[in-house]
């Protein structure tokens, strides 16, 4: 899936977060998309999908995080807590997508996300057939509108910012390995 998509389903776990508690907002989205984006860091360094990508101790630590969250329910632990179960969800839906090899539309790479705690990688499930897919664009704007209504200023301009992005990248991205030369 794309990091759009990643960063809204991230946002959308911050939602109910912003309407119950609005001065836990910023908080909240800020950590919900760091840690929708930090596991795809792991695209520049490392093995993308296995570095960086957590879907066991993220959404562990995440869940440990948001007890503590909710008894003191201070900027850090809100923003802690949403960034561990965003990295977390980013991390476990690597699994429904596709491989992570960079034409993932012909299905080569058994490998969708590596599980630490069981040491192997999961084969992907192709619910989304690939990052850029239009059912990838469609989800992100879905996972998208949540947070665009609820927050304003400068999260929603991301929000609505990020739709864009993915619309282009949806657009081009079956022509990304060849301008990549690859």
């Amino acid at each position: 899936m794309m990091v759009t998509t990643h960063a809204a389903a991230g946002l959308l776990l911050a939602v109910p977060v912003a309407t119950a508690a609005p001065e836990l907002a910023a908080p909240a989205a800020s950590g919900a998309l760091v840690g929708g984006v930090l596991p795809d860091v792991d695209l520049f360094v490392g093995v993308h999908r296995r570095t960086l990508h957590f879907p066991v101790y993220y959404t562990l630590c995440g869940v440990l995080a948001a007890i503590v969250a909710s008894a003191a329910p201070t900027p850090l632990w809100v923003a802690l807590a949403l960034c561990l179960l965003s990295a977390g969800l980013h991390s476990i839906s690597d699994w429904f997508g596709a491989g992570e090899e960079l034409r993932p539309w012909e299905r080569t790479s058994p490998r969708a996300v590596y599980v630490h705690p069981l040491r192997r990688w999961l084969r992907p499930k192709y619910v989304v057939r690939y990052d850029g897919a239009p059912e990838d664009f469609l989800l992100t704007v879905v996972l998208a509108a949540p947070a665009a209504y609820v927050f304003d200023g400068g999260v929603r301009v991301l929000v609505v910012a990020g739709v864009l992005l993915a619309l282009v990248y949806t657009a081009f991205r079956k022509r990304v390995p060849d301008v990549l030369g690859i």
